[in-house]
């Protein structure tokens, strides 16, 4: 270690260490909060951090807005909160950057840069890995003038407002996720998916989960399964399985269970992919919206 890199060491270890001021304020819905004052130009120390993800886990999204970070800052503020975890859709990694998915719906030279169908359905991003994704963090980069919110649902508290019966009903049932199940239904609804390689396909298997599952932080029960990704319920015959999906689909997705968030420049949105799922419309390609998203890896559901 050089002696000038000595010198700056222990300045720069204190700055990072020097807690940023901020206020959490809870939004106008089931679910949702700001947060106001944070600067993610500027070192977000480690109690920074507690805070944010406490709010994350009570709160479910939580909104920056605001930030006029780089890829980089993004990526290194994602990085805070655990590993992050790369799409398989490698042809729309930010350059540079594979850790960020470009969503967009913008058209250069006859081909999208970015993936324009990511929201077309109400999903939990990352439900088919074996260990699903804890959360994301969606940076607006072009916004539309109309149109292009995303919307949030309650996933906790549709467990909670499950009649007692189909509780019962739902222990110790497991369900299915998969990818591909998703991906060749929207294959056949857009012309910019093209056909998955045997690699993609190998990398993304099927898996299992429960469908109840425990938030491991907050404790509380969390119904698990999503329009996107569930394809099926595990011991169940396919016409059982298909109609208790869609009531369960119906009930998490209940306009008084939604928050709708409406895009402004430069908002950060950090949502918990283990207690939400969340839709976006396709946006019409003359109206351009783009945001970069990175996400974070979770833990194995119980």
């Amino acid at each position: 270690m050089s002696s000038a890199t000595a010198l700056q060491t222990p300045a720069t270890a204190t700055k990072q260490n020097v807690k940023q001021d901020f206020t959490i304020r809870s939004l106008d819905g089931p679910l949702g909060a700001e947060i106001d004052g944070l600067d993610l130009n500027l070192p977000v120390s480690d109690r920074n951090i507690a805070d944010i993800r406490a709010a994350l886990v009570k709160h479910g999204v939580v909104v920056f807005r605001d930030q006029r970070v780089t890829p980089d800052q993004h990526v290194a503020f994602s990085r805070r909160f655990g590993p992050l975890q790369v799409h398989v859709l490698n042809r729309f990694h930010l350059k540079n950057h594979p850790e960020i998915l470009i969503v967009s719906n913008v058209v250069e030279d006859g081909q999208p840069i970015g993936l324009v169908d990511a929201g077309a359905d109400w999903h939990s991003d990352l439900s088919y890995m074996p260990k699903p994704s804890l959360g994301a963090l969606l940076h607006s980069q072009e916004l539309p003038a109309e149109l292009g919110d995303t919307l949030y649902a309650n996933t906790a508290n549709a467990y909670d407002a499950l009649p007692v019966e189909i509780k019962k009903l739902l222990e110790g049932k497991r369900a299915v996720h998969s990818y591909v199940y998703r991906y060749e239904r929207l294959r056949k609804l857009s012309p910019w998916r093209s056909e998955l390689t045997q690699k993609q396909i190998d990398e993304v298997p099927p898996v299992e989960h429960p469908v109840i599952t425990t938030h491991p932080e907050s404790g509380r029960k969390i119904l698990f399964v999503s329009e996107g990704f569930t394809s099926h319920i595990i011991g169940m015959p396919k016409d059982e399985s298909d109609e208790l999906l869609k009531t369960l689909h119906a009930h998490i997705t209940r306009p008084e269970n939604v928050y709708r968030h409406q895009w402004q420049p430069h908002d950060m949105v950090f949502w918990d992919n283990r207690s939400t799922q969340h839709y976006a419309a396709i946006t019409p390609q003359h109206l351009r919206r783009t945001l970069y998203r990175t996400t974070v890896e979770g833990d194995v559901p119980f």
